[in-house]
């Protein structure tokens, strides 16, 4: 069976490579490896994520599905007083994660978990959720975390995912509008898709 960047933990051989990203207006430098999400460098769905998305300063902030940690240590470093929290299946992806939020000095107000979807994180309430859905885990998965996640926000709380429009952006909408009083297209740029639902 094929290995995807979703398995627990990669057989693949490990080839740690170093990347480097400008974000938010600051300058970003990731390690990556062989088994985790977009190993070669940012993917345009993230990058158009960390633009688009509003978090206020002092939230609390879960990056779902966090690959070697680009959205999380984006937002902990650029806005202030967050406290975010990097979970993802894949452990490898995970100890990235923890290395990048080293280097890139975010470490201080991230939290890094080992997580199947929310497994692991069930203690914690978010002002918001942001998700890169892992498209080849197949639907049935993804919109069972789009439910999760309604349970975990705070009040007033948004779930923000970016998806392609060719890998079922709009009939996600509609799931997420079975959970979320307000769901809106934020922005569409290259076949992508920002929706943000919030729990009002």
């Amino acid at each position: 069976m094929t290995e995807h960047y979703f398995s627990a933990n990669p057989r693949v051989k490990s080839e740690v490579r170093e990347v480097k990203a400008k974000l938010l207006g600051m300058p970003f430098t990731f390690k990556t490896d062989a088994g985790v999400f977009s190993k070669k460098g940012v993917d345009f769905g993230s990058r158009l994520l960390i633009e688009t998305v509003t978090i206020e300063p002092g939230s609390s902030v879960l990056d779902l599905g966090c690959g070697y940690g680009v959205i999380g240590i984006a937002i902990a470093k650029a806005i202030p007083n967050v406290r975010v929290v990097l979970a993802d299946v894949n452990e490898r992806a995970v100890e990235l994660a923890r290395e990048n939020a080293r280097v890139n000095q975010a470490e201080a107000n991230t939290d890094l978990f080992v997580s199947d979807g929310f497994s692991a994180i069930k203690q914690f309430q978010f002002n918001h959720i942001l998700f890169n859905p892992p498209i080849r885990a197949g639907k049935a998965t993804i919109y069972r975390l789009f439910a999760e996640a309604k349970t975990q926000l705070a009040a007033g709380g948004s779930l923000w995912i970016v998806i392609r429009k060719q890998q079922g952006a709009a009939s996600a909408k509609k799931e997420l509008e079975q959970h979320f009083g307000d769901v809106q297209v934020v922005a569409q740029k290259k076949g992508y898709w920002i929706i943000c639902g919030t729990d009002r």
